[in-house]
């Protein structure tokens, strides 16, 4: 494990940001991190309680936000999309927020529910029944339906129809526990029950689901002596009111209290957690005193209940009849460690098919396997979730030592020792954010070896699984890109393609997005594939293009055929390979592309886009021996090559009915048909490649003609996407990045030569808007939006009104092309 980068508050004088107590933070699917702090105010003497969100690629850009709690906050909670935040205070106020208008880094609180004057120690939404879990013992299987398997798992409460139902349950100190759904309509139905009929106090306390839809709840009243109880918990809609139903499950007490030598050792119990929100039946405990704790993992299991013999006599009982009991086992325990200050658990659901711990030599140090224990020297130690072995180790500057001497022996350090006061495991456990006492931000990498020697291959296989898990998940994937250095890039995404072309038709369909924009952010890693990130975001914006315009073709008889006229535009042009626009042409059925001429003309600035882009590839054959340079992939994509001969010819259709909309070209003759000679030298490149296991080579004739170009028609300089400000690429030489919340670093680390030149944009050049094609100016007066992944730009609202470009500007409302969250760019954006 080490350092990654450090995020810390600028010192002002009159007020400044300290940790909370309890200080809590959370990491959402969409690698966004919520974490709380109070601004104290030393001229009015108070405490403001802040909720901080980031996203880790722009950790400066934080967004904050007075959570308007009037007591500290004790919970903060993603839900499953990663879209909404739930925080929870010491007053009984829980507070449900949202992106405003899908920007990461605008929030607002929508609803919310209240158990008056009753702290919170625990929240968690309600389970929406989605379980996908990794096989590791099959990463290397070709089809992703035996690595990731769905598991069967219903909803905590469905609605009609069997839609899983939204809402969140919190559990109170006084032992209540709250149920808040929220409906379709926006109302929010709330109800309060006590977890038992003899209410006791709630120190601790953690919820965990079943697979049955039932809800798990843990409690601890904070002293080892007593025992951790454990309550089901079954929510139902009543005559449109909430009920819930309470029973209690079989209690535990910890194993360090029944042993002589260890009774009064470890006084407190300190946290509680199941190992997983979806796996109730194992649970974590750590008991502490003034300086040391001890970590227990246990397990309930169902156990045959021995029968007395005078029964068996008089009624054996045989096989299955055997009755069955519910019972807490200690799977491990851990010796005499420092004091623990946070624990963090892995979100992976990994299957783990040997319930004796026994896992293969190749699988055993996979990083969703371990869980994280911080304690009060600075130290950060991974150990596997169930033997509590230890994985790997961090030392922070604190708590420096040689791994050989023991902690006894380690003198005390005058004053208080920085220690993580919260943290949280990334989803694929790759990397680790905590919040020290300080109210700093620590970003770690965890090795995928966990710290071991594995073979380059190995460690390259568990970034591929984990690489395919997000790509069919949907989850974001900054976190894999940390350890990935520019030499394993080529391999990583020639991996990545060979596992794709193995799955069937309908799941490539699904993933062709995806894997796309994952290919263009492993890319961005490597100077010798950068210039690819351009031609992958402008497939993905090709793909979107060719599947907006063929949408917007209709039948011209109700009664037609299965296929579409987009498909069956396809069809024809991959079986007509006529170099002639016009004769591919007489084969459509025109008036299947007869649209309003307001929607023609409004399209314009797409279709612009297409003509430009296929003249810069037409352009750019006779140089594909120079230095790699945008657009050179497209040479050889046969796919991409068709597609941009399908738009051709319904641009050409179109362009009869309304001539304003064509592509605008520059050319040298007045005679010249400039879309004829594109679309012939485009048909003679596509039949080189169009069958990707026979590739030609285009013939001197073609490359002759293509180097004419420049002097017939005036070559476009295409708008590439700017080279993104992340923090990713600065993190390549493993050199510790230090930052300052509010204060955006120099410009990214990638040393930029001359072959470049395209990225670049000049201070005093107009911006374009990426996704609308609009230029901005060089001073945009526009509220713009940015991609936290890509750069991608655009407005932040529309200045059309016609329906099809809303459609086309609707589709990128939540996420850009990449898939990557908006936020909200200062109007003077360089």
């Amino acid at each position: 494990m080490d350092l990654a980068y450090v995020c810390e508050w600028e010192k002002k004088p009159k007020s400044n940001h300290c940790p909370s107590i309890p200080l809590v933070c959370a990491w959402s699917c969409r690698n966004l991190i919520a974490f709380t702090t109070d601004l104290r105010n030393e001229e009015e003497k108070d405490l403001t309680h802040m909720v901080h969100i980031i996203d880790t690629e722009h950790p400066w850009d934080v967004y904050s936000v007075n959570s308007g709690h009037t007591e500290v906050i004790t919970c903060l909670e993603w839900d499953q999309s990663g879209s909404r935040l739930l925080s929870a205070d010491a007053d009984g106020h829980i507070k449900c927020w949202s992106m405003t208008d899908h920007l990461a880094n605008s929030w607002e609180n929508t609803v919310g529910s209240m158990v008056e004057g009753d702290p919170v120690v625990a929240l968690s939404w309600l389970h929406n029944g989605v379980k996908l879990a990794l096989h590791v013992e099959k990463s290397g299987a070709s089809n992703f339906g035996e690595k990731f398997s769905r598991v069967k798992f219903s909803p905590s409460l469905t609605l009609f129809g069997g839609k899983p139902m939204e809402g969140w349950i919190a559990v109170t100190i006084s032992g209540l526990v709250t149920v808040s759904l929220l409906k379709p309509n926006g109302q929010v139905l709330t109800a309060t029950e006590s977890l038992c009929r003899l209410r006791c106090r709630v120190a601790l306390a953690d919820v965990a689901f079943t697979g049955g839809g039932n809800i798990v709840v843990a409690t601890s009243d904070g002293s080892s002596t007593s025992p951790v109880q454990f309550y089901k918990v079954c929510v139902s809609v009543v005559n449109e009111k909430c009920k819930i139903d309470t029973e209690i499950l079989p209690s535990l007490f910890m194993r360090c209290t029944t042993d002589p030598a260890r009774k009064d050792k470890y006084p407190a119990i300190t946290h509680l957690k199941f190992l997983a929100r979806d796996m109730s039946e194992q649970v974590l405990l750590c008991a502490s005193n003034q300086n040391n704790s001890i970590v227990e993992c246990w397990s309930l299991r169902k156990e045959g209940l021995p029968v007395n013999n005078i029964f068996q006599q008089i009624s054996p009982v045989v096989g299955d009849k055997q009755p069955m009991i519910l019972k807490w086992r200690i799977l491990s325990a851990t010796n005499d460690l420092d004091r623990v200050s946070a624990v963090a658990l892995p979100k992976l659901p990994i299957s783990l098919t040997n319930t004796d711990l026994k896992v293969a030599n190749d699988t055993k140090f996979f990083p969703g396997l371990g869980l994280a224990l911080a304690f009060h020297d600075g130290s950060v130690h991974i150990v596997h979730r169930l033997s509590l072995q230890m994985m790997a180790v961090f030392y922070g500057s604190s708590s420096q030592r040689p791994v050989d001497e023991p902690s006894l022996k380690r003198p005390r350090t005058a004053g208080p020792l920085v220690h993580f006061k919260a943290m949280q495991l990334s989803w694929t456990s790759l990397a680790l954010a905590g919040v020290d006492s300080h109210g700093k931000l620590s970003m770690l990498r965890i090795s995928p070896s966990m710290g071991h020697v594995l073979d380059m291959n190995m460690s390259l296989r568990h970034l591929l699984f984990l690489l395919e898990y997000c790509m069919v998940t949907g989850y974001d994937w900054w976190d894999i890109l940390l350890h990935v250095q520019p030499s394993m890039v080529q391999n990583l995404v020639e991996k990545l393609h060979e596992e794709y072309m193995r799955q069937n038709a309908a799941l490539q369909q699904v993933l062709s997005t995806r894997i796309v924009a994952m290919k263009a952010s492993l890319c961005k890693l490597s100077s010798s594939t950068i210039a690819r990130v351009c031609d992958y975001h402008a497939k993905l914006f090709l793909i979107a293009i060719s599947c907006t315009l063929k949408s917007l073709l209709r039948p011209h008889f109700l009664n037609t055929p299965d296929k579409s006229p987009g498909d069956r535009l396809t069809e024809i042009c991959s079986k007509i390979t006529d170099v002639d626009i016009d004769k591919v042409m007489i084969n459509l059925k025109t008036e299947e592309f007869v649209l309003e001429m307001t929607t023609l003309q409004s399209l314009q600035q797409l279709i612009q886009w297409v003509g430009d882009f296929v003249l810069y590839l037409l352009a750019s054959l006779p140089n594909q021996g120079s230095p790699v340079r945008p657009g050179h992939s497209f040479l050889r994509d046969g796919a991409s090559l068709g597609m941009f001969r399908e738009l051709m010819v319904v641009i050409r259709i179109w362009g009869l009915l309304k001539p304003s909309c064509l592509p605008v070209y520059t050319a040298t003759s007045d005679t010249q048909d400039s879309m004829s000679l594109l679309f012939r030298l485009l048909t003679k490149l596509w039949l080189c490649c169009r069958e990707e296991n026979h590739i030609t080579e285009p013939d001197d004739a073609l490359i002759d003609e293509c180097c004419l170009l420049p002097s017939q028609l005036l070559i476009p300089n295409i708008d590439w996407l700017p080279i993104n400000d992340g923090i990713i690429s600065k993190l390549q030489n493993k050199q510790l990045v230090r930052l300052q919340f509010g204060k955006a670093p120099g410009l990214v680390g990638h040393t930029v030569s001359s072959q470049f030149d395209a990225f670049v944009r000049a201070p005093g050049q107009p911006k374009i808007d990426h996704l609308r094609r609009l230029h901005l100016g060089a001073y945009p007066t526009e509220e713009c939006k940015s991609c936290t992944r890509c750069g991608c730009v655009t407005m932040l609202k529309s200045p059309n009104k016609v329906t099809a470009v809303k459609q086309w500007e609707q589709r990128w409302i939540k996420n850009c092309l990449c898939g990557g969250l908006w936020r909200k760019m200062p109007l003077s954006y360089s």
